[in-house]
């Protein structure tokens, strides 16, 4: 039961990041655009991936996180509410989209396989005794 909260929590983390991420890209100072949604992401994405993998080993658990930043950055950045685009075709709106997936899913990929050499060596424990 509580393992089921924090990794619903995590989840929505997720869905939040996503969005905190949207609002801050846009950011400037001055003329200067300063992504710092790309920074926020990079961040805390691989952060929430890794502390899925400790709470559970389940690769759906494990892919929540940038499944959903996913989603949301897709909803809410390309069909946003009431139509607006809240991630523009502009160089700053790519780097969130590729930073985000690439740590989301490097990380994604080096939990499962930590995961997995768990399980292995788990199994191998059980059979030796």
């Amino acid at each position: 039961m509580i393992r089921a909260v924090i990794l619903g929590s995590l989840t929505f983390a997720g869905a939040g990041l996503a969005a905190l991420a949207l609002l801050l890209q846009p950011l400037y100072i001055g003329p200067v655009p300063v992504p710092v949604g790309t920074v926020v992401t990079l961040l805390t994405l691989p952060w929430l991936i890794r502390f899925v993998a400790d709470v559970s080993p389940s690769p759906v658990a494990i892919a929540s996180p940038v499944v959903v930043w996913a989603v949301v950055i897709g909803v809410l950045g390309f069909g946003g509410p009431g139509g607006d685009v809240l991630l523009p075709s502009t160089w700053q709106s790519l780097l969130l989209l590729v930073a985000g997936l690439l740590s989301g899913l490097v990380t994604t990929r080096r939990a499962l396989e930590s995961a997995e050499t768990a399980r292995s060596s788990g199994r191998e424990h059980s059979h030796s005794r």
